[in-house]
């Protein structure tokens, strides 16, 4: 009897082992299944859209309108937390809307929220170099239509960008700075997409928009209205805001040009 009790004994304890080791496992394993869901919930927040992109800068798109043809939407996001919009309804007499306001992004660091002047608000998804208008719940717009609930970010160059450049040469002719004139200069503002300058006496800004192959497009700018010793060189260097349609940054020099004529007018990057 003891003898088959031993024997017993031998034969069972392997299986028990082996029992005991696959519910250890399958404990291990559900505990890992857990820990992963868990895990999951936990957002990230070392590696958001808020903390991972640049986010800051100018989108643009047109989105759909119930009773017009498209609303040609801009805004701008600034590092500061606020906003500016415009809004062209296309097809309406009563057509531009603008505001400015501030934003807030939600917990996990992917959404913000444009709070109006007028208290109603609007949420978008930030993606990179994207901005994705979201419906009321704050959801993605699915289905045939969510191509155009995009706003697409300007294009942005650091070589060009949130720098001072002086003038070095205007209409193929070296810049000396004269007396009573100031330097000329031009910094483009890579957050609000905005150039300013100084013309070599009045000061001047406006609108700008990079686009693919280092080209650029000038918008309409403004100018202060001092009385300027040289009218000529303002003249000049107004018109080739104008004019100048591509540009190339080369050891630290600027060149504004005219398609593939000569550069209209050359700086050089201002040192501290």
């Amino acid at each position: 009897m003891k003898t088959f009790s031993y024997a017993f004994l031998l034969l069972a304890t392997p299986l028990i082992v082996s029992l005991l080791s696959c519910s250890t496992n399958q404990n291990q394993t559900e505990s890992a299944s857990e820990l992963e869901v868990v895990t999951s919930r936990i957002p990230d927040m070392a590696h958001n859209s808020r903390n991972s992109l640049d986010w800051y800068g100018v989108y643009k798109g047109t989105t759909p309108c119930a009773d017009c043809e498209g609303i040609e939407t801009k805004i701008t996001l600034k590092k500061d937390g606020t906003f500016k919009r415009s809004l062209k309804y296309l097809g309406r007499s009563d057509n531009s809307f603008q505001d400015e306001g501030n934003f807030e992004w939600n917990e996990e660091g992917s959404k913000v929220t444009l709070i109006g002047e007028d208290g109603l608000s609007q949420m978008y998804q930030v993606g990179e170099n994207v901005l994705f208008h979201l419906d009321q719940e704050g959801n993605r717009i699915t289905g045939d239509l969510a191509e155009i609930y995009k706003l697409a970010k300007n294009n942005v160059d650091p070589r060009l960008e949130d720098k001072k450049w002086l003038l070095i040469e205007l209409r193929g002719k070296p810049f000396e700075k004269k007396e009573g004139q100031k330097d000329g200069s031009i910094e483009f503002n890579m957050e609000t997409g905005m150039f300013a300058g100084n013309n070599t006496c009045n000061n001047f800004f406006g609108q700008y928009e990079l686009k693919n192959g280092d080209r650029i497009q000038f918008g309409q700018a403004g100018t202060t209205l001092m009385a300027c010793p040289d009218g000529e060189i303002e003249r000049a260097f107004m018109e080739v805001l104008q004019m100048a349609d591509n540009y190339s940054v080369v050891d630290g020099v600027l060149s504004l040009n005219k398609a593939k004529m000569a550069p209209l007018a050359r700086f050089e990057l201002a040192r501290d």
